[in-house]
Formats: structure tokens, C-alpha cells, sequence
């Protein structure tokens, strides 16, 4: 029996890039939003996954923000690496290393039960405790998406991207609910129900491996060859610095910890709080899928500000509900904002740069976001610990907001190369 031709891969791979690459984007974008999506579906059910494996694990709160710590220093160690190896080695190379790392991270996680061995595997591994993607693959996939499109269609190209990643993170919250119904069932134990988890993680990373593999060859570089930051290092420095306290700021409410603060608030179980985590992620997704045509009628800068803004006012609401179903809804609302400005951000960063210098630039306002999130997930963790449990959704929505002003102060005269700043 002859297969329908949608049903073959080369069928898939058309109808793929029909649906999510916009017009104007080279075709090889499609195995970056691909390997995005796998990643993010991972991501979505470790984060809210974490807490309890730890806790199961007969670890405490406070072990919870030194992993999510350790983890993200290593991560900002990684992409200084990656900044400096992007002019020495192919970027599908460092990509596949990426992807192999992944792999042996989810074995690790798997099989290791003491704290210090795991805080040396989350140093130098990919998990990622946040909603947004903090690792190595980070500058590496902005420069390659970057290099596929121009002007108006970067922008939505970028949107596409967080929006494959909102969503798949959004189902991946949803599978963490997936170790509850395997104890109920008397399948497994809810530690090793957990641990299949990881392994589902390790296996996702080797079909990273496998989609990468496919990237096509990079254009030659000889018209714009690959350089630290020249001409625009000013514009970089100061992007980076203010990136960092956003990036602060949302590293005192990693999922991981958000989670951990519904736990110990409201008394949520990690099943009804991998529902939450799915319908957030699915605001999250939608809103970022908003933010492109946004962006053409009010600039990248102000959607990144005006829309960030109303997200952390109900954080801080959130932080003194009264109830559950309150706290939820301000979250959710918050969730419907508080991403608009990731695909806008990164295309904002592409856009006011030169092409030669996107790689470094990718890493360099990477860095600094990914050491200043590092510090604030054991501060919250403290905080938690000692029962202060609304400092940590207070001070993340208050910085954010300082964040907002400044940036747009900072910023408003900067144009980007695709119109109006």
C-alpha cells in the first residue's frame, strides 16, 4: 500500500516548513524549530519534575536553588566557551556536542541519588529549571536563525521559534504529570517513575543529535566573516548589563521554584501543577506568536516594555492571594504577557548588530543573563526555606519592572535595522 505523500518524510518536511517557517526564511530554519521543540518539551516537565525527584531523593529545599544555581552558572560557563569556540569551529559542530551533552545529562540525573554528584553533573550539563531557554544551544540557534532571514521576517521567524518552544514546554509540563499516574498504578515506585523521566530526557538529546546531523551547510562566510564584537560592543555591553537584571530577576522564580512555592503555599500536588504549567505555557506560546505583528506596529523595544510591564504587577498580586484559584489566575495572566518580549528581545539583538558579529553578540548578552539567574535560585531557595514565601515573587516582579524603565530610557533613540527601535 502506497503511503500519502504528507505521510513521507519528505511530504512532513513540506507541509513542517509551510506551517511554521513565514515567508522569506531559509528552509533549513525548520531543523532548528524542530530541535527546539524537542528541547523545550523536556525542559517543561524537568522543571516542574525537579523539585520533587529532590525531595524524593530525601534532599531538602534548599537543594532545589543550589542545583537550579549550579545549573545555571555551568550553563553561562558553557556559553562563554561557545562564544570564544564559535570563530575556531563549525557552528553544527558545537550544536552536536550540545546535543551528545544532553544525552549523557539525562542518564546521569538518572542514576545519581547524593547531592554532590549531582550538583557536579548539573555544573557541566544542559538541564535547564527555568521557563526560557538559558543554555548552550541558546547563541549557537539565534546566530543560525538569525543568518535565514532578514528584517520584518527575522522578527517572526524569531517568534515561531519561542513559540515552538512555549508550546512544547507547555505539553512537557503537562507529562510531568505522567510519574503520578504510574505510582497510582502500583507500575513503579514515584522515584523510579521519575527516573524513566530522565531517560525520556537522555533520548530526546539523541534525536538532537540526529536533527542536527541534517543541518545544512553554512553559507560561506567570506562577506561577513565571524568577529568578536567590533562597531557595536557599546550597544552589546549595554544590552547585556540590563538583560542580566532581567535575568536576575526571573532566576528568583525558576519554574522549579515556582513550583516548589505552590507546593509549600497551597499545598499543590506536582500533577495539578504540571496542568498549571501546560495552560501557562500555552498563554506563553500564544502571546509570543502575538509579538511579531506587535512589533510592527509598535517597535521592538515598546513591545518588549509595555507588555512586560502589566506581567510582573500581577506577579506581585499573585504573591498575596488569598487563595489558590486567585493566585492561578493573576500566574496564568501573568503568562499571557510575560514572554512577548523573548522573540522580540532576540531579534532586537540580531537587528542592531552587525552580521559578522551576531555569534559573539548572541553569546555575550547570553552570559550575563545565565551568571546573574545562577546567584538568585538559592536566595530564593533561603527565603523559602525560612518561610518567607512572598520576597521571592515580590522582589522578581519589582526588578522586572526597574528592568522595563531603564531599558526603554536606555534604548528609545536605538533603531533597529528592520524600522523603528
Amino acid at each position: 500500500m502506497r503511503m500519502p505523500r504528507w505521510a513521507t518524510e519528505g511530504g512532513l518536511r513540506s507541509w513542517l516548513s509551510a506551517v511554521l517557517l513565514p515567508q522569506g526564511v531559509a528552509p533549513g530554519a525548520l531543523n532548528l524549530l524542530v530541535a527546539r521543540g524537542l528541547r523545550g518539551m523536556c525542559d517543561g516537565f524537568i522543571a516542574v519534575l525537579l523539585p520533587g525527584y529532590l525531595l524524593a531523593l530525601g534532599l531538602g529545599q534548599l537543594a532545589v536553588g543550589l542545583i537550579s544555581t549550579t545549573t545555571l552558572f555551568g550553563s553561562a560557563l558553557a556559553t562563554i566557551l561557545v562564544g570564544i569556540a564559535v570563530n575556531r569551529f563549525a557552528q553544527r559542530s558545537l550544536l552536536l556536542f550540545a546535543a551528545a551533552l544532553m544525552t549523557a545529562t539525562g542518564l546521569a540525573f538518572a542514576g545519581l541519588s547524593s547531592l554532590w554528584p549531582l550538583l557536579v553533573v548539573a555544573f557541566i550539563e544542559t538541564l535547564n529549571p527555568s521557563s526560557g531557554d538559558v543554555s548552550l544551544f541558546l547563541p549557537l540557534e539565534h546566530a543560525r536563525l538569525a543568518e535565514s532571514a532578514t528584517g520584518a521576517a527575522r522578527t517572526a521567524l524569531f517568534a515561531r521559534y519561542s513559540l515552538v518552544g512555549g508550546l512544547s514546554a507547555a505539553v512537557g509540563a503537562l507529562a510531568a504529570g505522567l510519574p503520578d499516574l504510574i505510582a497510582a498504578r502500583s507500575v513503579a515506585s514515584p522515584l523510579a517513575a521519575i527516573r524513566v523521566m530522565f531517560i525520556v530526557y537522555a533520548v530526546a538529546g539523541f534525536v538532537n543529535w540526529l536533527v542536527y546531523r541534517r543541518l545544512p551547510a553554512r553559507p560561506s562566510s567570506k562577506d561577513t566573516p565571524r568577529m568578536p564584537l567590533g562597531p557595536s560592543r557599546g550597544i552589546v555591553l549595554r544590552l547585556a548589563l540590563l538583560f542580566s537584571v532581567d535575568a536576575f530577576a526571573g532566576g528568583l522564580l525558576v519554574n522549579s521554584l515556582l513550583t516548589l512555592w505552590l507546593i509549600r503555599r497551597f499545598g499543590l500536588s506536582l500533577g495539578a501543577a504540571g496542568q498549571f504549567f501546560f495552560w501557562a505555557g500555552i498563554l506563553s506560546a500564544g502571546s509570543q506568536l502575538a509579538a511579531a505583528p506587535l512589533s510592527r506596529r509598535i517597535g521592538l523595544l515598546n513591545t518588549m516594555v509595555f507588555t512586560h510591564i502589566p506581567s510582573s504587577v500581577c506577579l506581585i498580586a499573585a504573591a498575596f492571594s488569598p487563595s489558590l484559584s486567585l493566585a492561578l489566575a493573576l500566574l496564568l495572566a501573568r503568562s499571557a504577557l510575560s514572554q512577548m518580549d523573548v522573540p522580540t528581545r532576540s531579534a532586537y539583538v540580531m537587528s542592531v548588530v552587525t552580521p559578522g558579529e551576531r555569534p559573539a553578540a548572541a553569546s555575550f548578552t547570553a552570559v550575563p543573563r545565565s551568571l546573574a539567574a545562577a546567584v538568585a535560585p538559592t536566595l530564593s531557595g533561603v527565603l523559602l526555606g525560612v518561610g518567607w514565601l512572598a520576597a521571592p515573587l515580590v522582589a522578581c516582579g519589582a526588578l522586572k519592572i526597574a528592568y522595563d524603565l531603564s531599558l526603554l530610557y536606555a534604548f528609545r533613540q536605538v533603531r533597529a535595522d528592520g524600522g523603528s527601535s
